[in-house]
């Protein structure tokens, strides 16, 4: 009995079997017969017309392919735009964990344009290193200036281009580190002040947020926004890393309609901001709006650029000692051209502007120059997101360092390059709610802190090193630049005297008045 049991069992078993392997390979034989027929009767790619089904592995590859590059072929110092070397240090950073390696540098030391530090042989001792000097922006001319000893901050990053965890995460990160966070464009959002964090609210071309129905700036908008204890500072927005020259893009698919009551703009539409500010067409314009909107507010205001032609820094600095020190901007934040997160032409994201190795040290200079170093301060953002990067650039001159995509990758972003899709897999740059999920704005805040503050501390175990007490006293002589034969060769030379009017001498800083080490360099790019 229990033997022909056993038999009819198993015969059932490959009937069924049988039954199912001639359904699906049916279903298969209709899936190609499909597949072939679109192919050969489609006439967009040539390559599936002339090889059917197996021409379409050829789109498969090339679109995993940099994938693949990234986990199996890539060296550690070899991606761009930031290679595994540079993304592991924020990721253990972010994590908190040990950041140490062994064995050597893998970095060659020898590359034109890499940047080497001249260690002391007195260093700084534990006992007497100093925390970061504060720095007050705005004082004399805002009604409320903003004082901060941060380092490091967020860069703008509007909600839009991030998901809501992810703007929450940052938020609360920026608070518990104790620096501040930009808004990027797209507006205030209540996930912004959710975290607590100091805030910079940037205006860009197309007002988002403070914007007439006709797309020009509203003072009574602009003054609710203003009102929040914490918004610090207004930066107006001529132009951004990823794109100089257009501006912001967000696709349709990301206006939601919560974003899009935020910008004052119809949900689901492509969100394009003009190229260009329609009430700023000179220095004039720039230098009235900026005092227009500091009155208004009362808050230290400033403008963001990528430098491309440079001319405009003589003319704006000598307009600013013709009418006065009041319509100078508190602040001038300089983007590079290596920089962005989110959608843009690659026209302009692979040649239109300076990089931040030239144009951080000619703004600083200029500022010199014209004795306003000062009366306006400089911040600077670009692929600053490693201990050397920022202390490189507070070398040079610059008072602050915004980044971006550090703290995107303190968030756990892996470069999967998708965040001018709806698709990115950590939910980080998408507003779909299943992808949204995976990040968790308490974790990721922490990790965001984590990041600020080993950054910050790491920068200061190089200034050690270079013999000065805490971070904001590095110059230029600390360091040294590897020319185009390999060979270190000093960053220091003997500045002209700087151009000052009289009346503005005793508003002028000791800061101001010199700063050594500065100098006229074009490091190699």
């Amino acid at each position: 009995m229990d033997i022909d049991f056993l038999k009819t069992f198993a015969i059932n078993v490959l009937e069924i079997s049988a039954l199912l392997f001639v359904f699906f390979l049916g279903v298969g034989l209709l899936v190609l017969t499909y597949l072939y027929l679109a192919d050969v009767t489609q006439t967009k790619q040539t390559i599936r017309r002339n090889y059917p089904i197996v021409g379409r592995f050829r789109y498969f590859f090339e679109h995993m392919g940099e994938f693949f590059r990234q986990y199996f072929f890539a060296q550690d110092r070899e991606e761009l735009p930031f290679n595994r070397a540079r993304r592991s240090w924020i990721y253990r950073a972010a994590k908190n964990i040990d950041s140490t390696v062994a064995f050597g540098s893998t970095r060659p030391l020898n590359q034109p344009g890499d940047i080497l530090y001249l260690n002391d042989l007195f260093p700084i001792l534990s006992e007497d290193a100093q925390a970061p000097a504060a720095i007050t922006i705005g004082e004399n001319f805002a009604e409320e200036p903003y004082t901060t000893a941060s380092l490091v901050n967020i860069s703008g990053m509007s909600y839009g281009a991030l998901s809501a965890p992810a703007v929450r995460a940052l938020s609360a990160g920026a608070a518990k580190a104790g620096i501040w966070m930009n808004t990027g464009e797209g507006g205030l959002s209540p996930h912004h002040l959710e975290g607590g964090c100091d805030i910079v609210f940037q205006i860009g071309t197309a007002k988002y947020g403070v914007r007439t129905p006709d797309g020009g700036l509203s003072d009574e908008k602009l003054k609710n926004i203003a009102a929040y204890p914490q918004v610090k500072m207004i930066e107006i927005k001529m132009s951004q890393g990823a794109k100089p020259g257009k501006g912001g893009i967000l696709p349709g698919t990301k206006v939601t309609k919560e974003i899009a009551s935020i910008r004052g703009i119809p949900a689901g539409l492509d969100s394009i901001s003009p190229n260009g500010h329609t009430d700023i067409h000179c220095i004039d314009d720039l230098l009235d709006k900026i005092l227009h909107i500091r009155t208004i507010t009362g808050k230290p205001t400033g403008f963001k650029s990528v430098i491309g032609e440079s001319s405009w820094l003589d003319e704006m600095f000598a307009t600013i000692h013709r009418r006065g020190f009041e319509y100078a901007p508190d602040f001038i934040t300089i983007d590079s051209a290596d920089g962005g997160t989110g959608a843009a032409p690659q026209s302009l994201i692979d040649f239109m502007g300076l990089p931040i190795r030239r144009s951080l040290p000619l703004v600083v200079d200029k500022l010199v120059e014209y004795n306003l170093k000062g009366r306006i301060k400089v911040i600077t953002s670009g692929k600053l997101i490693n201990p050397a990067d920022v202390a490189w650039a507070l070398s040079m001159g610059a008072d602050f360092i915004t980044s971006a995509r550090g703290f995107m990758f303190a968030m756990g972003c892996i470069q999967s390059l998708q965040c001018n899709k709806n698709t990115c897999p950590t939910g980080i740059t998408t507003h779909n709610i299943a992808l949204q999920r995976g990040l968790d704005p308490a974790d990721k805040s922490e990790r965001v802190a984590n990041f600020a503050k080993n950054l910050s501390s790491e920068v200061g175990v190089i200034s050690h090193s270079c013999g000065v007490e805490e971070p904001r006293l590095l110059m230029r002589k600390h360091a040294q630049i590897i020319n185009a034969q390999g060979i270190p060769e000093p960053m220091e030379v003997v500045f002209p005297t700087p151009l000052v009017r009289p009346e503005y001498e005793s508003l002028l800083s000791a800061e101001g008045d010199a700063l050594p080490g500065v100098m006229d360099v074009e490091p190699a790019l």
